[in-house]
């Protein structure tokens, strides 16, 4: 008899970021929900342990007179990852982060995103590139939301990012994972973790991203923004558990006819 051939499985490496081992692969962000109540129910679902925050669009303690979200989203219990969203210049993005420092006594992990316009979101590369050296030179641990090139993806990890974070499709759109052939490439050659930022709509679509070998999902308007956010946040739990399983477990092969469930080579009638 024959030796059946070996099959080699993917490696199950935890999620590490600056230092830290994680459990849960899903991030979450804090935006669009109705009340800092509803946030803070839907995080505590999603089974998250880092939030990302806006730090031009969100009251960390800058304005004493407002609600501040680490009163629902305490940084004992979670990770606080600070993000430049609407930031347009790498001047802007650097300011922003160094204003985050501040805030939160130090912290040094951000989520860098430099964006191109209003219309698509999409990353700025040129200025994001210019933005993570100034920041990596200062001390900061970025995490870098970019376009699916693989070799631009690949010099942000040269230079230091540590953590890739391509986009799915555009910010808030909800289209699911639409540039897989570029994800699968990008994981293919990172050596820092990898997680698909933006674009997700549904559960389905961050099984999906999970199935392509990412490390991660972070995901803000995709839960925010559904009909029962709390609901969804425990579906994206699932789906990206659902979704790192079937990675591990590596997926048949793919065929053109079909094949008995129940093959009757070796019966007798």
């Amino acid at each position: 008899m024959s030796e059946q051939p070996t099959i080699q499985l993917p490696e199950d490496k935890p999620l590490e970021l600056a230092g830290r081992v994680y459990q849960s692969r899903l991030l979450v962000g804090t935006g669009k929900y109705r009340d800092l109540m509803e946030t803070g129910h839907a995080i505590e679902a999603s089974g998250a342990e880092i939030v990302t925050v806006a730090v031009r669009r969100t009251n960390l303690g800058q304005n004493p007179d407002e609600p501040n979200l680490l009163d629902v989203i305490s940084p004992d219990t979670y990770t606080i990852l600070p993000n430049t969203a609407g930031c347009f210049t790498a001047k802007d993005a650097v300011r922003t982060c160094k204003l985050a420092r501040e805030l939160l006594d130090g912290h040094d992990l951000v989520k860098l995103e430099v964006l191109g316009e209003e219309k698509t979101l999409y990353p700025n590369m040129t200025e994001t590139l210019v933005a993570a050296e100034e920041l990596i030179k200062d001390g900061f641990k970025v995490m870098v939301y970019c376009s699916d090139d693989p070799l631009l993806a690949k010099r942000l990890e040269d230079m230091g990012c540590i953590a890739i974070m391509p986009l799915g499709a555009p910010i808030g759109s909800g289209l699911g994972i639409q540039n897989r052939y570029n994800i699968r490439l990008i994981v293919e050659n990172a050596n820092v973790p990898v997680l698909v930022d933006a674009g997700v709509g549904t559960a389905s679509d961050a099984t999906i991203a999970m199935e392509l070998g990412c490390d991660g999902v972070l995901m803000n308007t995709a839960i925010a923004q559904a009909r029962d956010p709390i609901k969804m946040a425990r579906a994206m739990r699932l789906g990206v558990e659902a979704g790192r399983e079937a990675y591990l477990a590596g997926r048949m092969p793919k065929k053109l006819y079909a094949s008995a469930s129940s093959p009757i080579d070796g019966t007798f009638f």
